[in-house]
Parts: structure tokens; C-alpha cells; sequence
């Protein structure tokens, strides 16, 4: 049952048709675990919060630079030196005091994925590591959760959002991750900040449409929607959006028929 300060909180969500009330208690309800509270990890975050979703969990090793700055919008100035989930928790709460936030100061690792990703409904992967990337799908994947990747680099960024056993995962998309020394980050290559301020908030709504169960299925969807099996892919020299159909492989490693 929503509050009073719930409704008028969340009253231009809850007019909508496919949210109304029922929908906002499903996402009040709701539990997403953010893994890299970066330059995709934070608007993601925030529009999480915003939208009312009820815990949110922010996974990242790190202390706040100076240098994140300029595309990660969760903190200031002032948080140079505060680890990330510390600063992270308190805009958040600042944000949005109804929302529980969980803080995980640890890097994602195959010991630690499988718990870590266990009390959450859906994962948002806003890593820079593309094995970090497969680790997350592959454990998704398993245990029937949705995930939604997220990347970006220089000017272009690409979102994926995964709906286990029914659409294409990511190991679907690419196989195998490359060789380290051969997977450029943004640290090494560079990024525009506003694009990774797309490409988080596109993660966003695509978990709140996966956490609503709005939208079109990916058997309904036409060419002008967004599901789970089309990696959407911003071109930001461009100024070009384009979407790419990719299909499940029957020998997929994490979704394939002998997975």
C-alpha cells in the first residue's frame, strides 16, 4: 500500500498506464544489484532511486578521483578520497530516503559473483572489464536473472539488456572475452563523459521496463523497441542510434541447449 508521500513522490510515474499504482509497489518491491558505481553505474543508480526502486545495491572496490569526475555523476568534489559505495550510499539516500542502499566494497570475482549477485532480482553491469562482463552474464544466466550490460568507450556506447533462456546473452553476442592486453578500457582509450550519462540512464530504463514487465515481449517487439536480444548502439560522433538484432546460439557456453 503507497503512502501519501509515495504517491506525490512518484505521481508522473504512477499516471502512467503501464506503472500505476500497482506497478510502483512492484518496483518498491524490487531489488538491483549496480556492479561498478562508474560513469555507467551512476545514473543508472540514481535513476534506480529516483524511480523508487526499493534496495539497490552498489558493488565497487574504489575510492572516488578526481578524475571520475567528469562523467560520474553520483558524487562531488567533495568525496574525492570517500570509497565510492560510501559516497555513493549517501547521495542516494539524499536522493531518495525510502530507498535501502547495500554496500559491496569488493571487486567481482568468480568466488564472490554467484553470492553476490543472489539477493538481487536483476543485475546492472556497469563494469569496464569485459571479463568482469561474461562473469556477471554467465551467473545471471544460471540463475535465471535479468541483466542489463552496459559499455562505453571514446564516443559510442552499446546496451544489451538479457532476459535469461529467452533472448541472446552476452556470450552469445561475443563468445569469449579477448585476451586482456588486447581489451582497450576507458582509462587507456578515453571516453566522453555525456555518453556514458546515455548509456547508464538506458540501463536504467531498461531494467525498470524488465522490472515492470512493460513493453514489448522480444516474440512481439517491432524494429521500433528495445528488448532483451537487440544491442542498442549510440554513435555519438555520428549522432546516430542504431539497433542490432542478435539471436541465441543453440551452442552458447551460459544459455545454449547444453548449458
Amino acid at each position: 500500500m503507497l503512502t501519501d508521500d509515495q504517491v506525490r513522490r512518484y505521481a508522473r510515474q504512477i499516471v502512467l498506464d503501464e506503472v500505476g499504482g500497482v506497478g510502483q509497489q512492484r518496483l518498491i518491491d524490487a531489488s538491483v544489484l549496480v556492479v561498478g558505481a562508474g560513469g555507467l553505474g551512476s545514473p543508472a543508480a540514481l535513476y534506480l532511486a529516483a524511480a523508487g526502486v526499493g534496495r539497490i545495491g552498489l558493488c565497487d572496490p574504489d575510492a572516488v578521483d578526481v578524475s571520475n569526475l567528469h562523467r560520474q555523476i553520483l558524487f562531488s568534489t567533495s568525496d574525492v578520497g570517500r570509497a565510492k559505495v560510501v559516497a555513493g550510499e549517501a547521495r542516494l539516500r539524499e536522493l531518495n530516503p525510502d530507498v535501502r542502499v547495500e554496500k559491496h566494497t569488493v571487486r567481482v570475482t568468480a568466488d564472490n559473483a554467484r553470492e553476490l549477485c543472489a539477493g538481487y532480482d536483476l543485475i546492472v553491469d556497469g563494469t569496464d572489464d569485459i571479463h568482469t562482463k561474461f562473469l556477471l552474464n554467465d551467473v545471471a544466466v544460471s540463475a535465471r536473472k535479468y541483466i542489463v550490460i552496459g559499455g562505453v568507450i571514446r564516443f559510442e556506447g552499446q546496451v544489451l539488456a538479457v532476459r535469461p533462456r529467452e533472448t541472446a546473452c552476452y556470450r552469445c553476442l561475443f563468445e569469449e572475452p579477448p585476451p586482456r592486453d588486447l581489451a582497450a578500457t576507458c582509462q587507456q582509450a578515453g571516453v566522453l563523459g555525456a555518453i556514458a550519462g546515455v548509456v547508464g540512464s538506458l540501463q536504467a530504463v531498461e531494467a525498470l521496463r524488465l522490472l515492470l514487465g512493460v513493453g514489448a515481449s522480444p516474440r512481439e517487439a517491432g524494429r521500433s523497441r528495445l528488448p532483451g536480444g537487440r544491442v542498442l548502439i549510440y554513435d555519438a560522433l555520428d549522432g546516430r542510434v542504431r539497433d542490432v538484432e542478435v539471436s541465441r546460439r543453440e551452442d552458447c557456453h551460459a544459455c545454449g541447449q547444453g548449458s
